[in-house]
């Protein structure tokens, strides 16, 4: 089957893997060049990890897991680092630990000062961690590679500065949509917001620490987060804090979120400088419910959005979309 797929981000790049493995003919029409940052795919690193309140993430956490190691033994790059999540709770209520315990994943849940025993992490008095060891971050720039190169070696095509406008002028069977926050200018209907994210890098040296999660208690997700970053020891942002956006604009850091970042850097990671020595911006394409949309309208499957939580599930979302190619 001749399979369109537009949008070489991340989403994209794990779907032309996926089809290229069912033996379609796939091509890959990107409208800038790979590894552009006026997305979400760009950068060194992501969370990777198991713990989400509901037992339907932690369950795609756990088949995503096994394409990311999958995609490792075929490529022979090592794009997972798995030093472990904490999730910092006010009450234990509000963790991962009940929908993880249900799937059977491992878990432990720590007081401020066990944790603070532990790991060089700025917990407050009063309050839990919860660990959880199959997780760490994804080697983004690497994953990225790497899907794209197993893809092109089983035939599959890549089109860099290739825009599409209208998806019915391709000429294939089916057209796949991975366009993110472009998705809107291709097919109708589609309920997302777009956002633009500001995060920042800040020094830190010595062992690498789990990637942290501060939940929110009103939503049970991440609120501010941090994680390893290969070149300058620390990423760190502030979850769903970014204004709506049209992504033809090139934006510019937060200045305002950047310090709030940094004041969050420096309760928690008391041995990380927590004067920024980089800040950047990616975009959320964001659903009401922070739900993936993935469907099949005609010949056209339409993936997206992810809600700024999608990257590790790449490889089980490529899967998807093939099954979704098949019918």
């Amino acid at each position: 089957m001749r399979v369109a797929v537009v949008g070489a981000g991340i989403m994209g790049a794990a779907a032309a893997w996926a089809l290229s493995d069912d033996g379609h003919d796939v091509v890959l029409l990107e409208q800038f060049r790979v590894g552009h940052a006026r997305g979400s795919s760009h950068g060194r690193s992501r969370i990777f990890r198991l713990a989400y309140p509901e037992v339907e993430w932690v369950r795609l956490a756990e088949r995503a897991l096994a394409g990311w190691r999958e995609l490792e033994r075929q490529s022979g790059v090592s794009v997972l680092k798995l030093d472990g999540l904490v999730e910092l709770v006010a009450d234990p209520a509000d963790s991962s630990r009940e929908a993880l315990e249900a799937v059977g994943a491992r878990c432990q849940l720590l007081t401020a000062d066990e944790a603070r025993a532990r790991w060089p992490l700025g917990v407050p008095d009063g309050w839990y961690v919860l660990f959880q060891p199959e997780a760490g971050i994804v080697r983004a720039d690497l994953a990225y590679r790497a899907f794209l190169d197993v893809a092109r070696a089983r035939g599959a095509l890549l089109e860099e500065e290739r825009r599409v406008d209208d998806v019915a002028s391709l000429d294939a069977d089916v057209v796949v949509v991975t366009a993110g926050a472009w998705v809107g200018r291709l097919v109708e209907n589609v309920p997302v917001r777009v956002t633009r994210e500001t995060l920042a890098y800040f020094r830190r040296d010595g062992a690498p620490l789990p990637s942290v999660g501060e939940l929110n208690p009103e939503t049970r997700g991440h609120l501010m987060y941090s994680l390893r970053d290969p070149e300058h020891g620390l990423k760190a942002g502030w979850h769903h804090a970014g204004t709506e956006t049209d992504p033809d604009e090139t934006g510019e850091p937060d200045p305002e979120r950047v310090d709030r970042i940094a004041d969050w850097v420096a309760r928690v990671h008391p041995d990380a400088d927590p004067r920024p020595v980089a800040v950047e911006t990616c975009l959320y394409t964001n659903t009401a419910d922070e739900e993936f949309i993935l469907e099949r309208r005609g010949a056209v499957v339409l993936c997206s959005a992810c809600s700024g939580h999608g990257f590790k599930f790449a490889p089980a979302v490529g899967r998807r979309v093939a099954s979704l190619v098949r019918g």
